[in-house]
């Protein structure tokens, strides 16, 4: 099949439509997020051309968020580099999710998917398919949801970037962008863990604020990924595992088999003696 045809099949199919439908909801906040993205880049002194080449080559809306104020007061270029890098950490744990759904996918493939990822999609997509093993669907489903998300980001982006002269600062787009914000990150709360690291990254940040080249930043993200593995360790050490006699002559079912490399289940088998 050419790489045409690829294409036409997935715009073409159901799962393509749905995840659009899913994004749906997102987009205005993930709008709101882009516009105001594309304002504070060239009010911090971007210039136009390097704020869209930013925009559309970075597209990582909170690490762009986090490295303007500090390229508008002049910090050295590894501060950037590693304020980026741990606001960006997230993304080497969607990676690992990813990679039980697309491993069989070329390697070009799997490059864009690293692109177009963000977080939005990637709580979409596991809440539609929660079982971590590859299906039909599942590519046409990414790529209806990436495309509604790029979509819906670089369009306000680039257009708050062309006419930020023209937005005064008093119609309070900061507070829109912090709205989005909140929208995003509530959908991201889902258990005991992420709330716990949320509420350590907002005291270490507040804690820290005085700091300067806004560096309460990269403490508030060190303090919430400590308190998030911390949580992630004590579960696993409180969970036992279940054990499971099995006949000696029996196969594993696939489903205890899955639940075997999860670590949930520990099986035992009986011994046949003569």
């Amino acid at each position: 099949m050419s790489r045409r045809a690829a294409i036409g099949s997935t715009l073409r199919h159901p799962s393509f439509r749905v995840a659009a439908v899913d994004m749906v909801g997102t987009a205005v906040g993930i709008g709101a997020w882009g516009l105001v993205t594309g304002v504070v880049m060239v009010k911090s002194g971007l210039p136009v051309g390097m704020a869209i080449f930013m925009s559309l080559v970075v597209y990582a809306g909170s690490a762009q968020l986090a490295v303007i104020p500090l390229m508008a007061v002049g910090a050295p270029l590894w501060v950037v580099w590693l304020t980026a890098s741990c606001v960006n950490l997230r993304f080497v744990i969607f990676s690992s999710m990813w990679r039980s759904y697309f491993a069989h996918l070329p390697l070009r493939q799997r490059l864009a998917v690293g692109y177009f990822s963000g977080d939005v999609i990637y709580v979409a997509f596991m809440k539609r398919f929660p079982e971590p093993r590859p299906q039909a669907e599942q590519v046409p489903y990414f790529w209806g949801a990436a495309s509604t998300n790029w979509l819906a980001w670089q369009v306000p982006s680039i257009a708050g970037i062309l006419l930020a002269n023209a937005v005064p600062l008093s119609w309070g787009l900061g507070f829109a962008g912090v709205l989005a914000l909140l929208g995003v990150l509530l959908s991201l709360l889902f258990d005991r863990a992420t709330w716990l690291a949320t509420a350590v990254a907002a005291t270490a940040a507040i804690a820290a604020f005085a700091l300067p080249l806004k560096l309460n930043i990269l403490v508030a993200i060190a303090a919430a990924v400590a308190a998030g593995l911390l949580m992630e360790a004590v579960d696993r050490r409180r969970h036992k595992p279940e054990l499971v006699l099995l006949p000696a002559d029996s196969l594993l079912p696939p489903e205890e088999r899955e639940q075997v490399e999860a670590g949930d289940v520990v099986p035992l088998r009986e011994e046949r003696h003569p």
